[in-house]
């Protein structure tokens, strides 16, 4: 995976997790822990951090996620995660809404990790109530939680009042429509926006029959579904999804930030990666006009 990263451009990854049991989890953790240690070779996308989409989860959004390992939001299981990928979980994310005790979860932990929003069907006030309290970021804003509307502005809401919340989104051009991309753009602002490709295995791979936490997933072209039609993460990479980001009406700066510096600030690596500046890595991409790659540094 590291490798077909860097060959298209992303020289840096932050991979998520699914919602697994937890003692698989802390095995996954543990591996990518390993390979990190271990170093990355010249031709591999450096491994940054892991984003914990679940197991502390809503069954109601769960998505592609497998249900019967979502659990209560647990300090004590979270701090085992942290444990064993020896610091490079950067965010566990929560669903508010299912925990009576998130508010404690979040207070404790928030100093050892950033806490997200994710796979939640939260109101508006719980979501502020969870952000005021110390998470700061929201995972593919838009996707896995309530809709943003006019008399209920849930998770959307709330992220936008929390002006210290970072907002991941999907611009692979199945997730969301562009008229919604364009638009979060305008009501985030450029410095709270990060594109992500929530990609799964199948990524760079031909159409076929693939697993994604266990459960069969069929990729037919950008498309990953479960059997019962249920999007299943994106076949998408994050350079294509900042191609589609320009070509959706999104200023090439502005996309190219919500690639780069955003995600580096999110996970506090802006000094080392995302930036052009003395002393950070020379991760360079030389593109033509139509943002194709002519070579990669």
């Amino acid at each position: 995976i590291a490798q077909y990263e860097a060959s298209i451009g992303v020289t840096a990854i932050a991979p998520a997790t699914m919602t697994l049991p937890v003692e698989e989890l802390k095995q996954i953790l543990s591996v990518a822990a390993k390979y990190k240690k271990n170093g990355t070779s010249p031709k591999a996308a450096d491994l940054v951090g892991i984003n914990m989409e679940g197991p502390f989860i809503s069954k109601v959004k769960k998505g592609a996620q497998d249900e019967r390992n979502i659990i209560p939001c647990n300090v004590e299981i979270a701090e085992q995660f942290l444990e064993a990928s020896d610091g490079l979980v950067k965010f566990i994310g929560i669903a508010p809404e299912d925990n009576e005790d998130y508010l404690e979860f979040i207070e404790e932990m928030k100093g050892k990790v950033n806490i997200s929003l994710a796979h939640t069907n939260a109101d508006y006030d719980t979501a502020k109530k969870a952000f005021d309290a110390g998470a700061n970021h929201a995972v593919h804003l838009y996707n896995a939680m309530p809709a943003f509307t006019h008399r209920a502005p849930g998770v959307v809401g709330a992220v936008y009042d929390g002006k210290h919340v970072m907002a991941e989104i999907i611009c692979d051009g199945i997730h969301i429509h562009p008229s919604v991309i364009r638009n979060a753009f305008r009501m985030f602002g450029n410095d709270r926006m990060i594109l992500i490709s929530d990609a799964m295995r199948a990524t760079g791979m031909e159409d076929g029959e693939y697993e994604l936490g266990g459960q069969p997933v069929i990729k037919k072209g950008r498309l990953a579904t479960l059997k019962d039609g249920t999007i299943a993460g994106s076949a998408t990479n994050l350079f294509d999804c900042m191609k589609n980001a320009v070509q959706f009406g999104i200023p090439l700066g502005v996309a190219v930030k919500a690639a780069t510096c955003n995600p580096a600030k999110s996970i506090e690596c802006s000094q080392e990666i995302g930036t052009l500046a003395v002393g950070a890595r020379a991760d360079i991409l030389l593109l033509d006009q139509d943002l194709n790659i002519v070579k990669i540094l």
